[in-house]
């Protein structure tokens, strides 16, 4: 198996791994940043609104500009070394030295030695089966982040008519972005009684589009064979589902803006 030594191994490659990296690597500490993905940028590859930057380089910017910005400044130090395309699949620790095993097609098997590793591996996003709805499992059902990258990076639009279940930012910038593409974008659903979303978002996103927001609902059902075909909502009253109210959207696609886990 082939070693190389290094002060910190960073792994990934997103945001946060980044700017982890250029810290130590500013402080003259040899770092190794570990990504699994063809380029560095992490999810901003997929966030092409605006919004970035404004406290660390002083202006607006897309997510892949802010993403260009940081690997600009990652390929000009000279202590930090990226290994792309590359898993992680094991760390251990011995007398104080951590051993990183990464495995990729190009390299095969790499033992990275540190003195640290620092994990910045970004997060997974609440689905479906986090809270429980009941229903078959018909195709067009996708988290927020997964439909982004199917529109953003893929090219694919996920379906005709739309259902957004949380008013996350992720699912309102959605909820506009396909719009954008001709995609009907028929409710937002919150369980809440306030969105959980930015103000400018609930207005850019919903409001300018017409895009209803019922909030203090919750979907109970999703219907349909091969793909779902309508949801089922119901209003909630002092947090109690009041069934005798519900009703139902049609809708080919439903989207979840749950929250993130690290």
């Amino acid at each position: 198996m082939k070693t190389e030594a290094f002060d910190v191994v960073v792994v990934g490659g997103g945001a946060a791994g980044m700017a982890a990296a250029l810290g130590v690597g500013n402080h003259g500490l040899n770092v190794a940043i570990v990504e699994r993905e063809e380029v560095l940028g992490g999810i901003l590859l997929q966030c092409i609104h605006n919004g970035f930057g404004l406290h660390r380089f002083k202006e607006e910017l897309t997510g892949p500009e802010y993403a260009e910005r940081s690997l600009e400044e990652v390929d000009a130090s000279e202590n930090i070394k990226v290994f792309l395309e590359t898993t992680v699949v094991e760390i251990n620790e011995e007398d104080d030295q951590k051993t990183v095993v990464t495995y990729s097609s190009q390299n095969n098997v790499v033992a990275l030695t540190a003195r640290a590793v620092i994990l910045a591996a970004g997060c997974r996003e609440r689905n479906r089966g986090n809270i429980g709805i009941p229903g078959g499992r018909p195709a067009g059902v996708f988290t927020a982040g997964l439909a982004q990258r199917l529109v953003n990076i893929e090219g694919y639009i996920p379906g005709k008519e739309a259902v957004i279940v949380g008013s996350g930012d992720i699912g309102l910038i959605m909820a506009r972005r396909l719009s954008w593409v001709g995609v009907k974008v028929k409710a937002v659903v919150e369980i809440m009684p306030y969105p959980s979303g930015l103000t400018r978002n609930i207005v850019q996103c919903l409001h300018d589009y017409d895009i209803p927001l019922y909030l203090s609902h919750s979907i109970t059902k999703i219907h349909g064979g091969d793909r779902v075909d309508r949801v089922t909502i119901s209003p909630l009253e002092d947090g109690v589902r009041d069934t005798d109210k519900s009703f139902d959207i049609d809708c080919d696609t439903l989207l979840f803006s749950l929250g993130l886990i690290p």
